[in-house]
């Protein structure tokens, strides 16, 4: 039976090939469609931008590149010391509260980057608390005293590096896990200590997983709008948005959008570059578990305080700030000032999970049941939109449905006399769109990482029983793969409810997310009125640090 089963997908490879189904090349039809905005964006950026592109060119273009680069070094350097020290000390050593900080340090993840930089900016500016109690203190006047300034680009590098690191701290702390004992047994042997032999031994075999992270983190920081628009730091981000509402110009917008998707390429080829040749992984698979080293005295206090430093910058300073301020408010629970924001908000991020895990379950079976190198490359076009920071996206999305609305409006107009006006550009439908295109490369990754845990003679052994590959997929690997698939729906959730970039330039007229409320009313320094809705995105952001704790303490 098992040799039957085993056989069964060799012998059926052929026919699949030959009598592949219509709906296994829908996998390319959607690549292609959700590429459309990419490929828009860089046809759009061949048109000439006129006498606003030239200026733009000529006066910004030089700060705009030199503050998204100088802030993308920033956040990456401090992203991969928090991320990497933190990780380092949790999978070597072992400390008091271990098992708590370990998944504490993944708390930040649930804390949007703008939010995190709002309650920062309200805590730390010239009239806030600890400025006036630092006045109060000592009797000076706010020109009488030296205070680093929170609005600025190191100051928007910090808080986008206290956010952002535990995608290093995940990547990281599983490379750690997996190393060969030998070698960092061999290297304590030799003198070395836990320090020398982190720095020495164990980040450079790690090297794969940090660069890994740093990717993420980088496409994370040059994607952000909120943080930095907040903090008056000029990137491409701000550019982008500046050009299309101030300017009005949709070529120079796209020429910008362009302009960051290369800046974003040309990061990921240095780093592929640089790694050349050589192999990190080890060289035998007989290899004990790492034996973490326990720590006593300062040596414990000190790990202890490298570890929740993070968290604490991350997560619970700007949680605490706003929360203290939702409780200043004369009823901060009142629901009709939070509650049509949430419903939009609620109701766009339904869509886009349910829309993406359909669309990325589709994908991924036409390529399990039907392996071609067209479908894989159409899989791997269809993720490209997650690399793209969402403002890029949602000027490509814009653009093609512009011209499909003018070009409407203009038929119907010579044909029947009758204006149609804006039928997809301005509408959820756009709007869910650029979603799908932003964040349909998450939820590919998390069925596809499902699907390969399954084991493929369980399929074959239900179609020696007589099951057809339809009742097949749905009897027995859509069941196993219920838990990826809730994975990724959350995921999406989560990232929709987050998402500002897109919806701002995208969303409907007078249709405001929790997102775009808690940034209009923090651009007017509204924080308080503003803590409310930015606790609700916080308080939904903590799913997917529950999805990965699971996840953690199964493997």
């Amino acid at each position: 039976m098992s040799h039957a089963a085993e056989a069964l997908p060799a012998r059926h490879a052929q026919s699949r090939r030959r009598a592949t189904p219509a709906w296994a090349w829908g996998s390319v039809a959607v690549a292609a469609v959700i590429a459309g905005p990419l490929v828009s964006v860089l046809v759009t950026a061949a048109a000439p931008g006129g006498e606003a592109w030239t200026h733009l060119a000529r006066t910004v273009l030089p700060d705009l590149l030199v503050n998204s680069l100088l802030l993308a070094l920033l956040v990456g350097v401090m992203a991969a010391s928090m991320g990497a020290v933190s990780a380092w000390l949790v999978a070597a050593c072992d400390f008091r509260g271990r098992a708590l900080i370990e998944v504490a340090l993944l708390l930040p993840l649930a804390m949007p980057a703008y939010v995190c930089g709002y309650a920062y900016v309200w805590l730390l500016d010239v009239a806030g608390p600890v400025q006036e109690s630092f006045r109060a203190a000592t009797g000076l006047r706010w020109n009488e005293y030296w205070f680093p300034e929170i609005r600025s680009l190191p100051g928007a590098a910090l808080m986008l590096a206290a956010v952002l690191y535990p995608y290093v701290y995940l990547l990281c702390r599983g490379a750690f896990l997996t190393q060969s004992v030998c070698l960092l047994e061999a290297s304590r042997t030799l003198g070395h200590g836990l320090p020398r032999t982190f720095v020495h031994v164990a980040l450079p075999m790690a090297r794969p997983a940090l660069a890994g992270g740093i990717a993420l983190v980088l496409m994370e920081t040059l994607a952000d709008y909120g943080t930095v628009q907040h903090f008056a730091v000029r990137t491409f981000t701000t550019g982008i948005y500046d050009s299309w509402f101030g300017l009005g110009n949709r070529p120079a917008a796209a020429q910008l959008a362009a302009c960051l998707m290369g800046l974003i390429a040309l990061l990921l080829l240095l780093e592929r570059a640089s790694r050349g040749g050589r192999r990190f992984h080890p060289t035998t698979t007989r290899s004990p578990p790492l034996r973490p080293v326990v720590l006593r005295g300062w040596k414990q206090a000190l790990a202890i305080a490298a570890c929740c430093m993070p968290v604490l910058l991350g997560f619970v300073i700007p949680a605490g700030t706003l929360f203290a301020l939702m409780l200043k408010q004369s009823n901060p629970f009142e629901a009709r000032r939070v509650l049509p924001y949430a419903f939009n908000s609620l109701t766009l991020a339904v869509m886009a999970g349910v829309l993406a895990v359909l669309i990325a379950a589709l994908l991924a079976w036409s390529q399990r049941l039907h392996p071609s190198p067209v479908r894989a490359a159409a899989n791997r076009v269809a993720s490209l939109g997650y690399a793209m920071p969402g403002s890029v996206i949602a000027v490509g999305a814009l653009v093609p449905f512009a011209l499909f609305d003018n070009a409407l409006d203009g038929w119907m107009r010579a044909r029947f006399g009758i204006s149609t006006g804006l039928v997809l550009s301005g509408t959820i439908a756009a709007l869910v769109f650029a979603y799908l295109v932003r964040f349909l490369g998450v939820a590919i990754s998390a069925v596809e990482s499902g699907l390969t845990r399954i084991r493929p003679s369980l399929f074959a052994a239900a179609r020696v029983l007589g099951r057809s590959p339809g009742r097949a997929v749905r009897e027995v690997e859509l069941p196993m793969a219920r838990g990826a698939l809730l994975t990724a729906g959350v995921l999406v959730f989560v990232d929709t409810m987050k998402e500002l970039p897109a919806t701002l330039i995208v969303r409907p007229f007078d249709f405001d997310t929790l997102a775009v409320r808690v940034y209009a009313l923090a651009a007017d320094e509204r924080l308080a009125e503003a803590s409310t809705a930015a606790l609700l995105i916080v308080a939904v952001g903590l799913l997917p640090v529950a999805v990965l704790v699971r996840a953690m303490r199964r493997h």
